[in-house]
């Protein structure tokens, strides 16, 4: 029982998990419709692309940087792998292991340009959002991919659970998250992550190399980008070139409200899992209310100013 105990998390890290409570009973009680197995089910799909975004973005934030091109690079990693498919005949798998690729390569290039020149990752991620939303729309010329192979849009299907339509993609997505969990808590790799984002330069006196730890993250971070493209035209049935303008900002807020903290080194995987929902909570709520969605802006914006105030709070207090 001691054991079970001591694995548990600090309190302080089950915040995300009691406000997705909270929203879920509040909600319960205005509409009808919120509690019913579909309309669960419907939240799920809609945050799986932002939730495995959410993953890389956490891996990243861990080690006390930021991506704000992960958007932007998944949208060019649906364009490659509808593209390369649709126009060039490739098997679907192949032009998604393309995709998968591209977005891997971002990644390569912001890590390199991270810890090789030592660019602040803010003004790297930035100039690399730009550069691949400018070659996203050139290469697709500013159209939707619509002849996309049904193997491309399996994910996107569902099949019946608990009287519910639950997505193949949900699933994925879920199952990514433990593996991640497992990885960042139970491997010597995945602790190292959480080494070099509370001191980078201790964890090099001890023969860590934190460049080489940085530089894996962000290619990793990459390939999740790169799930997501498909996960995005598994959901809509097209490479969409105007795709992952706002995804960026959703992922950022998804894993600060899941309790990662900004300033690297503390943070549960699943955390930010839960953060995803509660944004996609929230939505849905206020939606199914008729608030304007103006509001639902309004809201999360001022909970992710309270989750990092209280971020900042209690780094205070632990000094």
């Amino acid at each position: 029982m001691s054991t079970l105990i001591e694995k548990l998390p600090p309190i302080g890290q089950l915040g995300p998990f009691i406000a997705l409570l909270i929203a879920c009973v509040f909600f319960a009680f205005t509409t009808d419709r919120f509690f019913s197995a579909e309309n669960l089910s419907l939240i799920l799909q809609q945050v799986m692309v932002v939730g495995v975004i959410a993953i890389g973005q956490t891996l990243i934030i861990l080690t006390a940087g930021i991506d704000l091109s992960c958007g932007m690079v998944m949208a060019l990693g649906s364009i490659v792998m509808t593209k390369f498919a649709a126009d060039l005949g490739m098997p679907a798998p192949l032009a998604i292991l393309c995709g998968i690729g591209v977005t891997a390569l971002f990644g390569l290039l912001n890590g390199l340009l991270v810890t090789r020149i030592r660019l602040p990752p803010f003004i790297v991620t930035l100039g690399t959002f730009n550069i691949a939303f400018a070659i996203t729309q050139l290469y697709s010329n500013a159209q939707t991919i619509t002849d996309v192979p049904p193997s491309m849009t399996w994910l996107g299907n569902t099949f019946p659970l608990g009287g519910a339509s639950m997505g193949y993609g949900t699933v994925l997505m879920i199952v990514l998250y433990l593996g991640m969990w497992f990885w960042l808590r139970e491997t010597s790799a995945g602790r190292h992550v959480y080494a070099v984002g509370n001191n980078p330069e201790a964890t090099r006196l001890v023969g860590i190399p934190t460049e080489r730890v940085m530089l894996g993250v962000y290619v990793l971070a990459g390939v999740f980008y790169g799930v997501a493209s498909l996960l995005s035209v598994a959901r809509t049935g097209v490479g969409d070139p105007n795709a992952g303008q706002t995804e960026a900002l959703d992922a950022i807020t998804a894993v600060v409200l899941g309790g990662t903290s900004l300033f690297g080194g503390r943070g549960v995987i699943l955390g930010s899992l839960a953060g995803a929902v509660v944004v996609g909570v929230l939505r849905n709520g206020l939606t199914l209310m008729g608030v304007s969605s103006v509001y639902q802006v309004l809201v999360t914006g001022i909970l992710v100013i309270l989750a990092v105030t209280v971020d900042q709070m209690s780094r205070k207090g632990a000094r």
